[in-house]
């Protein structure tokens, strides 16, 4: 079953932001059961949201490639919905 898993990373800036994304984008893109991600800033940091095929393709992705590089003080807290639709283009 598809699931959203949102991010909220408390303290992180655009620029910490577009620092992490430079470094995982393309494994993101080529991670096994990834569909999408979007973010957007927030009065405490940033939140980030992506839809991926099962929850555990996205906590394999997180653990191996978001979790080892994370800078000191930045730790996001995931919670995760199951869907009950996706429509893709």
């Amino acid at each position: 079953m598809s699931v959203m898993m949102i991010s909220e990373v408390g303290g992180q800036s655009p620029q910490g932001y577009d620092g992490m994304l430079a470094l995982v984008g393309d494994a993101l893109r080529q991670a096994p059961g990834f569909i999408m991600h979007v973010s957007h800033p927030v009065a405490a940091g940033w939140r980030i949201v992506e839809v991926w095929n099962s929850r555990e393709d996205a906590t394999r992705f997180f653990a191996a490639h978001i979790a080892p590089d994370l800078p000191d003080g930045i730790r996001p807290k995931l919670s995760f919905q199951p869907l009950h639709s996706l429509l893709k283009a």
